[in-house]
């Protein structure tokens, strides 16, 4: 049992009153900050939590504008009181996570700080009672997380809706996520199998003719869910499911006619699914089984002229009951904090070009351009003036 150090606050180092085998003790309330101070007991899993480099403690501080000072197993945290006190919970659920054995990273430190948001939000009716975001939980990696509130409401429609839609941009962890629910419904024995499906349509390219069997043939087409599969799965245990069929990898063209009885179904990059297609795919759901499908209608890769199906499913399936519904943002991304920012620039763009064609169509100005003063001219007569200026005397 670790002693507290001594400290001006404590000068002969007695141990005070701990909350979660941590002490936490803070400045007066009228002082414009505050220095609230946590010693953990364990001085592995508190270097576990720090991170590398204190790379942990330093994210926080990014992200909270705190400033905290490690001291061996003891932290000193420094802002405005608010501020801190949520730093000081963000370190203590990291703490208790890693006690016992899931791993703490940037990604598990932005979740306990959106979370810790969520908890102490002004209008909390949607979230009474929750004391954290949900989790999927398998027997690779243990219980997983959402980290956000976006991804916390995509796993409670999993796990209430028998068909759900996904969309949203890309980082967000729609399959990722899918996959790792997929996984714990086979574990648990509510399914006996899983079925994999995508549609073949290249982003921008064509590829030809792909050598092989049906599975060599798509499985470029659905390496990212092959990846999900090995973050929650043993891989001889992948391999195993793939020879025996309970892991099944199903081509959309090749759906017709079936009937998935006692599966878990899922759907990725269903924005490029056609309404055809679309429609063909949610009829084969049958009893005891669950549909997921997840795509990112900003990404459409269809010929032009065709509907994506995804887009249409949601549109006409909303308010059906039984049918589950996510949506994700573009502040939803959790990949990469450079892929958050490449997305929502992205989207700006977009945004104004939607703005600019439809101030053109109401013959407006363009909403960041100046009311022209004088009329324009056509190339023509922008071509003459400039070989006039150009013309020697």
């Amino acid at each position: 049992m670790a002693l507290a150090e001594a400290t001006p606050m404590n000068p002969r180092g007695e141990r005070g009153s701990r909350v979660d085998e941590m002490s936490a003790r803070g400045a007066p309330e009228d002082l414009p900050g505050a220095e609230v101070e946590l010693t953990f007991e364990n001085n592995q899993i508190a270097s576990l939590v720090f991170g590398h480099y204190d790379q942990n403690l330093a994210h926080l501080e990014r992200r909270l504008g705190v400033v905290v000072s490690p001291n061996g197993n003891h932290v000193t945290i420094k802002g405005p009181r608010e501020t801190a006190d949520q730093a000081s919970r963000v370190l203590r659920t990291l703490y208790a996570r890693a006690k016992t054995g899931a791993a703490v990273n940037l990604g598990e430190v932005d979740g306990a700080i959106e979370e810790s948001n969520v908890q102490r939000s002004l209008f909390p009716s949607d979230n009474a009672g929750k004391t954290a975001f949900d989790a999927v939980v398998t027997r690779k990696r243990g219980p997983v997380r959402a980290r956000n509130a976006a991804q916390d409401a995509y796993l409670r429609q999993l796990k209430r809706h028998e068909l759900v839609l996904a969309e949203g941009p890309a980082g967000t962890g729609k399959t990722w996520l899918a996959v790792g629910h997929a996984v714990s419904l086979i574990e648990q024995g509510v399914v006996e199998r899983m079925v994999l499906s995508r549609p073949a349509v290249e982003a921008g390219e064509r590829l030809g003719f792909l050598p092989g069997d049906m599975r060599e043939k798509v499985d470029p087409y659905l390496r990212p869910i092959y990846d999900a599969l090995n973050d929650f799965m043993e891989p001889r245990h992948v391999e195993r499911g793939l020879q025996t069929g309970m892991i099944e990898i199903a081509p959309l063209a090749f759906m017709r006619g079936r009937t998935l009885s006692n599966a878990v179904v899922l759907l990725d990059e269903a924005q490029n699914a056609t309404s055809v297609q679309m429609k063909m795919f949610l009829t084969r759901l049958g009893e005891g089984s669950r549909m997921i499908i997840t795509g990112d209608p900003s990404q459409i890769d269809l010929p032009p002229g065709q509907r994506s199906g995804l887009v249409e499913a949601v549109r006409l399936l909303s308010g059906v009951e039984g049918v589950g519904h996510a949506r994700f943002e573009e502040g939803d991304v959790v990949r990469h904090e450079l892929v958050r920012r490449i997305v929502i620039a992205y989207e700006e763009a977009a945004r104004r070009e939607r703005e600019e064609r439809e101030a053109r169509l109401a013959g407006l100005p363009a909403p960041d351009a100046p009311a022209a003063t004088l009329p324009a001219e056509g190339d023509a007569d922008g071509l003459k003036r400039m070989l006039a200026r150009e013309r020697p005397r």
